[in-house]
């Protein structure tokens, strides 16, 4: 193991699992905070929240890291990475400024507007009685977005007047996302497969990673709630190497160059969410982090060292850092709880981890270790990996991988990467 390659990684679910498992394998002493079960195995996991700034940068400086990888976007909301650095430990993630890209829809979607990136139109209210009647009056669906961070569940694609309405007056007049919900953007709503696109920066330059795809319905044929991910596959097939041009020219570019002009120039994961409209790239979100689940189907496709890459962009040089790929394709599934995305129970013993090892890589997502056994300890409880020659290929060993494992309540999505399977047809 070479000895000054120390680093902690924050957070704990599925995304943390994979950066951290890819770090270890590129020969990096590991250390999660607060981590899982399945970090536990090759990692040393600490009892510190993820969100828990002065606690981290307390343990960054009593492990002697050489780099904090930032997993989750709440910490980088909070000036996590600032703190870091402030401490002379560099960091993987952008300060609390860059990051409002995220923690603010309304200042991300004001970005796009004056440097010309493809999105949708939009308009932003600050009173909920002035919102209800634009959506009322509107006779179209709409999208509603809480401004600020709301989890991942702060978004309703409105078919109709009734759905805006109920959306703003949770958000705005219940408040259900608490001061998340002070503003609203209203957007056009724009139809089209939605594709996840990665770049990791170093304040000036970009290192492309392949785009993924994520389905967040809870049932398969895209139906129920949504939630955080049911699973991810890459690469998807509406991305070919013309669109990516496109994706890269279009919008990282000037992103980034926007970033840069504002003072804020952005280092770590961004994470483009975009709509591919009439073979078009339009811009849906920013996210200031790796997403998840595509962390674990981007990490399980990267080939060689990826310590250059993480630690490259912490210290603003990634001169010289190539996209490495071992395999051509990789799929995820999510192994959820009953009843997720809403009330679920937890602590319930996982059996078939060893025999679905043989398949895939179980990266942990919410679990915990009680009495010696792994249990269910979140609503997103593994997320199931393989790789492949295609998709096709991925899928199977995943989903072969996901039934090896068994818990009270299990659910899945089968129809994960239905799109890149010809055999599948979507329900």
């Amino acid at each position: 193991m070479t000895t000054e390659r120390k680093a902690l990684v924050v957070g704990g679910g599925g995304r943390e699992h994979a950066l951290a498992w890819r770090l270890h394998r590129s020969g990096a002493e590991l250390h999660v905070a607060p981590g899982n079960a399945g970090t536990a195995g090759f990692a040393t996991n600490h009892p510190v929240n993820a969100d828990d700034v002065t606690g981290q940068v307390a343990l960054a400086k009593e492990l002697g890291v050489g780099l904090v990888v930032v997993g989750p976007e709440a910490p980088l909301v909070a000036g996590l990475v600032d703190a870091l650095e402030a401490a002379g430990v560099p960091a993987f993630g952008p300060t609390r400024a860059a990051a409002t890209l995220e923690g603010s829809k309304i200042r991300a979607k004001e970005l796009m507007q004056r440097a010309g990136i493809p999105t949708a139109g939009f308009r932003v209210f600050e009173d909920a009685d002035a919102a209800e009647a634009y959506v009322r009056g509107a006779e179209r669906p709409l999208v509603v977005k809480a401004d600020g961070l709301a989890a991942g569940k702060g978004v309703t694609v409105a078919k109709d007047a009734e759905e805006a309405a109920g959306a703003i007056d949770r958000i705005m007049r219940q408040r259900a996302f608490g001061d998340a919900g002070a503003r609203v953007l209203i957007e056009e709503c724009l139809v089209g497969p939605e594709v996840s696109y990665h770049v990791v920066c170093d304040g000036t330059r970009a290192v492309p990673l392949a785009a993924a795809q994520d389905h967040k319905r809870a049932f398969d044929g895209d139906q129920g709630p949504n939630t955080g991910g049911m699973g991810a596959y890459s690469p998807p097939p509406m991305v070919d190497a013309a669109l990516e041009a496109r994706i890269r020219a279009e919008v990282v570019v000037p992103t980034l160059a926007a970033l840069r002009d504002e003072g804020t120039p952005f280092r770590g994961a961004l994470f483009i969410g975009l709509m591919i409209v009439d073979g078009a790239p339009q811009v849906l979100e920013y996210n200031v982090r790796f997403g998840d689940p595509e962390t674990e189907v981007l990490m399980a496709r990267w080939g060689g060292d990826a310590w250059p890459l993480f630690h490259g962009a912490a210290t603003g040089d990634l001169s010289g850092v190539e996209p490495a790929w071992e395999a051509p394709a990789a799929m995820t599934v999510v192994l959820a709880s009953g009843g997720y995305p809403g009330a679920y129970a937890k602590g319930k013993p996982i059996a078939g981890l060893e025999e679905a090892a043989a398949h895939a890589t179980v990266f942990h997502a919410g679990t915990a270790e009680a009495e010696g056994r792994v249990v269910t300890s979140g609503g997103r409880v593994l997320a199931v990996t393989a790789t492949g020659a295609d998709v096709a290929a991925a899928a199977q060993r995943a989903y072969a991988a996901a039934d090896a494992i068994d818990f009270e309540g299990k659910q899945l999505r089968r129809d994960i990467g239905w799109q890149a399977r010809p055999s599948r047809s979507r329900d």
